[in-house]
């Protein structure tokens, strides 16, 4: 067997940056930087389409009062 001539060793690290509490700790403000950037275009979708649905209403009620007899 190719097994029967190799020595066993162990490799031991202490790489502070290996800790999985840090990576979770950075993974989680990754996603919530990227939630709170979510949250912001919707908002400013939302907020630009209540400004153009509320122009495009004004500017048809402006137009239809152009009918009004009086």
């Amino acid at each position: 067997m190719l097994n029967d001539n190799r020595q066993p060793y162990v490799v031991q690290s202490n790489d502070p940056k290996g800790d999985e509490g840090f990576g979770k700790f950075f993974g989680a403000i990754i996603v919530f930087v990227m939630f709170l950037g979510f949250v912001q275009v919707a908002y400013e979708l939302i907020m630009a389409w209540y400004q153009d649905t509320t122009a495009w209403l004004n500017d048809t009620a402006a137009y239809l009062a152009g009918f009004w007899p009086f």
